[in-house]
């Protein structure tokens, strides 16, 4: 279904993707002896790499799938910027809407050994963000929204960006200019995404806004899990991935589940992210909320096939 024909044109849609933007970078080491002056492990590090995180990995997976989208947000002037807008270049994301502030920019740090993520440092500052850069972001989206976009991603993961303010502005803005507004939420404040247009939780992230936990694996249970999200907070359709039980459709109309190839899971990481950004591809190039489905179902399962933080590329798609 998913063959090459289904990328034509997808280098002209214009996404824009907002959020907290992040760096992630990998240590992977051996740890064989215990240090002589503390009884802690010693990691010999064997090999380093770094990758976009956060909404720049939702980017660097839109650009994977053929797009050149726009990334917007919030990063500090850093080696660590420095890093990630080197990488940012390269997978040929547009940076035009990125705002340096004097804060770090978020940036995760794991060490991982034997095959195990071991430790994690993170560069972080919880310093609310002041209105004058928020008026600088959202004054940037009106300004793209004035020249026409595809489709709007709001990246959340509790790191400042997506206050309800700031959601809400972005949500309305879009709708007066007749673009959808695609959400990948966190955390359990969810009133925020109301009104938006797509919203694709996995089950753990709607665990945490849920009465009762649900299973994976349980159909109706899922179905009526995304029908209350999709009616709770006014948001028109509902994709709930489902790592390995696939992934489950609600719109007004219709419940549809959604079955995944089996993949060996090897790293669930940047899975989310892949999902989204394929919902998104779909959706802007005007293809049905079936067929977004299906699609972020596939990409979602070659993420999670390959370790870190993997973006699947045209060639994964259409080789599957």
């Amino acid at each position: 279904m998913f063959d090459l024909s289904y990328f034509d044109n997808v280098n002209k849609l214009r996404v824009l993707v907002t959020g907290d933007i992040m760096l992630d970078k990998f240590y992977f080491a051996k740890m064989s002896k215990f240090s002589s002056d503390a009884p802690i492990p010693v990691a010999k590090v064997l090999k380093r790499t770094a990758s976009p995180g956060g909404a720049a990995n939702v980017a660097r997976c839109l650009a994977n799938l053929g797009s050149f989208p726009s990334l917007v947000g919030f990063v500090g002037s850093d080696h660590n910027c420095e890093s990630l807008m080197e990488l940012l270049i390269t997978h040929k994301i547009d940076t035009s809407g990125i705002v340096f502030t004097d804060r770090p920019t978020h940036t995760k740090v794991r060490v991982i050994a034997q095959n195990h993520q071991v430790f994690r440092l993170d560069f972080d500052d919880e310093t609310a963000y002041s209105d004058a850069l928020f008026d600088r972001l959202t004054s940037y989206i009106h300004n793209r929204l004035n020249h026409s976009l595809d489709a709007i991603v709001l990246a959340d993961y509790e790191k400042g960006v997506c206050t309800e303010h700031f959601c809400q502005a972005i949500i309305s803005d879009a709708h007066d200019h007749g673009c959808p507004i695609i959400v990948l939420p966190y955390g359990s404040n969810w009133i925020k995404y109301q009104h938006a247009d797509f919203i694709v939780p996995n089950i753990s992230k709607m665990n945490r806004i849920l009465l009762s936990p649900i299973d994976a694996a349980n159909d109706d249970a899922c179905a009526s899990a995304a029908n209350y999200v999709r009616r709770k907070f006014n948001i028109r359709s509902c994709l709930a991935t489902r790592s390995g039980f696939g992934a489950t459709l609600a719109t007004q109309n219709l419940t549809s589940h959604f079955t995944t190839k089996q993949q060996l899971l090897v790293d669930p990481a940047g899975a989310a992210d892949a999902a989204c950004a394929a919902s998104t591809l779909a959706i802007a190039k005007g293809s049905s909320l079936n067929t977004a489905a299906k699609f972020s179902n596939l990409v979602a399962g070659i993420a999670v096939s390959q370790p870190g933080s993997y973006a699947p590329t045209i060639n994964d798609v259409v080789s599957c």
